[in-house]
């Protein structure tokens, strides 16, 4: 049996990345790895999700990630979509909208594409 542990994304700039992260989606730092060349930075829900986002900051780099054609993504349900879409629309990260099917995506600070779902119906 197998459940999931996290994600990575590289980051270019951490600190830019943590603000975004908090502010756009409430994530928060659960830990931390400290090396010479690089630090890991685990960030997680207030619902206690066990996922957990890990970024990696490789201390050296200085030239932007290539995504290549960006075709994968995380998906986050909003507690009250329309707020977040206010928000995300504030903050002038909404790189995608699907409308007919109710959902939006935005960017990073890094360009990785983050779906925003509504919640559930029933679903606490």
């Amino acid at each position: 049996m197998f459940r999931f542990a996290h994600n990575n994304f590289n980051v270019l700039d951490l600190n830019r990345s943590l603000k975004f992260y908090k502010d756009a989606l409430g994530l928060e730092e659960v830990r931390r790895i400290e090396k010479e060349d690089f630090t890991l930075v685990f960030l997680g829900d207030k619902f206690k999700s066990r996922h957990e986002l890990e970024l990696t900051w490789l201390k050296n780099r200085k030239e932007p990630y290539d995504l290549g054609d960006n075709e994968f993504h995380l998906a986050f349900r909003a507690e009250d979509f329309d707020a977040a879409h206010e928000l995300h629309e504030k903050m002038n990260c909404i790189c995608h909208e699907n409308t007919a099917a109710g959902i939006y995506f935005i960017a990073d600070p890094d360009g990785y594409w983050l779906e925003i779902l509504p919640r559930k119906s029933g679903e606490k």
